[in-house]
């Protein structure tokens, strides 16, 4: 621990200082920051003691909020990484010798995922030798969420044609709606016909740690796998992203190559805090101790706090947003911090052509978004959804917002729509 001495602020190491150091910006401290989180590549537990300890414990307290007695998991460059994880375990599963063997020769395989999913499933396909074209999108309503009989139609239909449905992924926080799609149904249909279920968590993981908004997760328990990163809606600098299993064993055997050089099984201590021969990685960044940090200063009541915290602030922005002449909500109710909408300006108000005025809309909001940038008063995002227009995305998840932040967010909107 020596180094940390070093670089560490003086004055003793209470959790808060360390904590406030860890998220710096100062040239000087920022390269000392830089120093203690990265002069770790992990592999072994001898290498890095600690930090390999400090994950193995906080996955594990983790996999109990899900609601999972045992299991299994690592931390990764970020969501799309746990994502693939997911999928890769999954085709261990479905079929074991796949690694050694290749594809050839096997069924088809097919994995599901809903059309509002992120794109590192379709990725996924890709990199492992699927292809995206056996990548089963599965539409969604009108909230965002998921059909699950839809869902259920295309894995039989898959097995008629002679494939193999594997993994179907389900999204707990979409990227745009922040939908969360029902996780019990789903698994109700995984179960049924013997089918991986992932969850992506990565954006609506964290609601696990609030007793107010966790049943938006729902039947999390139920899942084989769960993408879930801390620092998206937990404010956990990037990057931290964890990947967890509900079975034990089964990461390992997907990965592992033996190499004897690194991971001998002769050492003398327990060779199960080796980690780097069930990755995809060796070495990998020491993302655990920023999360470690800020579990030990907040605890898990800080953490309940601050997801309620973002989420009433959501709430406090469509009311803003529901009592603002002008505006129009894409979804008005919405389950996570996500509130999406557009700023329509009175001419575009008072066109009768629809087809027209969802083109103007579309440039209006690139417009708005155009002076925001050149003014440089506001950096909102605005995406089209399906047939949708462009339009405004808020994401809440950071702990120094305040109301007032979020009044000039929409005056500054206003402002600028009028001039449209």
């Amino acid at each position: 621990m020596s180094i940390f001495c070093i670089a560490l602020p003086m004055g003793g190491m209470r959790r808060r200082d360390i904590t406030t150091f860890i998220n710096i910006n100062k040239p000087k401290q920022k390269q000392l920051q830089d120093l203690v989180m990265s002069f770790v590549l992990r592999f072994t537990y001898e290498v890095a003691p600690v930090f390999t300890l400090m994950e193995a414990v906080v996955l594990e307290r983790m996999r109990h909020i899900v609601g999972w007695k045992d299991g299994d998991g690592i931390f990764s460059p970020g969501g799309a990484i746990s994502n693939l994880y997911g999928v890769l375990t999954a085709r261990h599963y479905a079929c074991p010798d796949i690694k050694q063997k290749g594809l050839l020769g096997k069924k088809q395989l097919v994995l599901f995922t809903s059309e509002q999913s992120h794109f590192s499933i379709l990725r996924a396909a890709s990199i492992l030798g699927i292809g995206t074209d056996n990548l089963v999108k599965i539409s969604c309503d009108h909230r965002g969420k998921m059909k699950v009989a839809e869902l259920e139609e295309k894995i039989i239909a898959a097995k008629i044609g002679g494939k193999l449905p594997f993994f179907v992924n389900a999204t707990c926080g979409t990227t745009i709606l922040g939908a969360f799609d029902p996780v019990n149904d789903i698994a109700d249909v995984c179960e049924r016909h013997k089918v991986w279920l992932h969850v992506d968590g990565a954006w609506g993981g964290s609601v696990l740690m609030s007793k107010k908004h966790r049943h938006l997760l729902n039947g999390i328990e139920r899942a084989n796998s769960l993408t879930w990163n801390p620092h998206k809606l937990l404010g956990v600098p990037l990057q931290c992203s964890a990947f967890l299993l509900r079975e034990k064993g089964i990461m390992q055997q997907s990965n592992e190559m033996h190499a004897d050089y690194l991971f001998q099984k002769d050492k003398n201590y327990e060779v199960i805090y080796d980690t780097g021969d069930k990755t995809i990685q060796c070495g990998r960044h020491n993302d655990i101790f920023k999360f470690w940090l800020m579990w030990r200063a907040k605890g898990e009541k800080g953490f309940e706090a601050h997801i309620n915290r973002m989420f009433e602030l959501g709430n406090y922005l469509r009311e803003l947003i529901r009592k603002r002449e002008g505006f129009k909500f894409v979804l008005e109710k919405g389950e996570c911090t996500n509130v999406c909408f557009w700023y329509v300006p009175l001419r575009i108000r008072e066109m009768d052509d629809d087809e027209r005025k969802k083109s103007e809309l579309h440039q209006a909001t690139r417009c708005i978004k155009a002076m925001m940038m050149e003014n440089g008063s506001l950096m909102v995002g605005y995406q089209p959804l399906g047939e949708h227009p462009n339009f405004f995305r808020v994401v809440i998840s950071n702990a120094a917002v305040m109301e007032k932040d979020l009044d000039f967010l929409v005056e500054e909107i206003d402002r600028l729509g009028r001039t449209l």
